[in-house]
């Protein structure tokens, strides 16, 4: 089994920190997906016999990275799920930039339109058909010689949201080819991680903080070393 790193578990509810290579569930390609992983831990770490109930609270894109949250039992699903659909979950994301946004903090508001075919969205400052309403607020927390650390709370749970918000101020996350920028990364994942998560658990009624490790990889080590108490 390929190893997954546990950031919370408890009867109720689990969460791991999801690889930028890392699908949450399986699609077309059949690569094993992480809510696959997570069943096997539980059927062996318990030692379940046939399959162990997982349920799918959210999902990240493949080439993001960071906290994704599974929940263990039916009653924790739908009562997670309550939450998130009532934004009573916050998400924090971090993003690696190269070009410092302008101003430097702020909050963006569009309406998106979802592009299925090329699988993609589009971000747009007047209404436009068949468009959602999305919003976030960013803020520039650190830099290095040629790139720049941004924190984001999302406010919207839009398709490819930040991406697409982030590329339509000319800030394109580091690696985001389908989005603007010139360069993939290596490996093919994007500089894009959820760092932290936080809301009350459904079952216990405890304020629950849950925060991720961004990926060992040098340019993330720096900016992490320096703020890794965010």
């Amino acid at each position: 089994m390929d190893s997954i790193q546990i950031l919370y578990e408890d009867n109720h509810l689990i969460a791991v920190n999801k690889t930028n290579n890392d699908l949450v569930q399986g699609d077309q390609t059949g690569d094993m997906s992480l809510d696959e992983k997570v069943k096997d831990y539980l059927k062996e770490k318990y030692n379940k016999q046939g399959n162990a109930f997982l349920g799918v609270v959210h999902r990240l894109d493949r080439p993001v990275s960071g906290v994704v949250l599974f929940a263990k039992t039916s009653k924790a699903l739908s009562r997670i799920n309550r939450l998130f659909k009532e934004k009573e979950v916050e998400k924090t994301y971090w993003a690696i930039v190269q070009k410092k946004p302008n101003p430097p903090s702020g909050d963006l508001h569009h309406y998106m339109v979802r592009d299925r075919k090329k699988n993609k969205s589009f971000a747009f400052t007047e209404k436009r058909e068949n468009s959602k309403k999305a919003s976030l607020t960013y803020r520039l927390v650190s830099q290095s010689d040629r790139y720049y650390l941004l924190e984001i709370d999302l406010h919207t749970g839009r398709h490819h949201q930040i991406r697409s918000q982030l590329s339509k101020i000319g800030c394109p996350v580091k690696g985001d080819l389908k989005y603007g920028y010139p360069r993939s990364n290596k490996g093919g994942g994007i500089s894009l991680h959820a760092r932290k998560m936080k809301f009350v658990h459904p079952v216990k009624n405890i304020s629950i903080e849950i925060k991720a490790t961004p990926p060992n990889e040098k340019l993330w080590n720096f900016f992490y070393s320096k703020f890794s108490n965010l």
